[in-house]
């Protein structure tokens, strides 16, 4: 996943993700639109997934739509839903792995404690300067985990 959105990375899983509303493909779960938007955010397909979290009903909406902006990269928006977002159940579990990640890559220079997605939109944009280096491997590497620990708790039956 890289850490900005470009083409979507494969178009068979986006023609199969067209054929199934969230509904269907998350039955059950609090908000299925924001699970579905971090699937299409997973295959980096952003007009998709914008247009099903263009106006969140759910902090987790809002959460893929402060993502999203900082994938395309649009920094100044990214801030302002991580802004309306304020706080999410899942930063505490974030930090640990972005913790994790840090201490196994020495020279990226992240700073670690209570997550800070305004940090990270930053950080972010100093790893994109610096491509096959330390930051971006270690933006990248949070990234993912951001991802994996939200759309696990996105995709939980209420």
């Amino acid at each position: 996943m890289s850490l900005t959105c470009a083409d979507c990375t494969c178009r068979e899983a986006l023609q199969t993700m067209k054929t199934m509303p969230p509904e269907q493909l998350f039955p059950g779960v609090k908000d299925p639109a924001a699970a579905m938007a971090g699937l299409y955010l997973y295959f980096s397909c952003f007009e998709e997934a914008h247009n099903l979290i263009s106006e969140p009903k759910s902090s987790e909406g809002e959460f893929w739509h402060a993502i999203l902006h900082r994938r395309e990269p649009d920094s100044g928006n990214a801030a302002y839903w991580f802004r309306r977002l304020k706080t999410h159940a899942t930063f505490p579990a974030i930090s640990r792995a972005a913790a994790e990640i840090v201490r196994r890559i020495p020279d990226a220079e992240f700073r670690i404690g209570k997550w800070d997605p305004f940090a990270f939109i930053a950080f972010c944009e100093r790893a994109r300067s610096q491509p096959v280096s330390a930051q971006e491997m270690a933006a990248m590497e949070i990234q993912r985990a951001e991802w994996q620990i939200l759309f696990d708790y996105c995709a939980r039956l209420e």
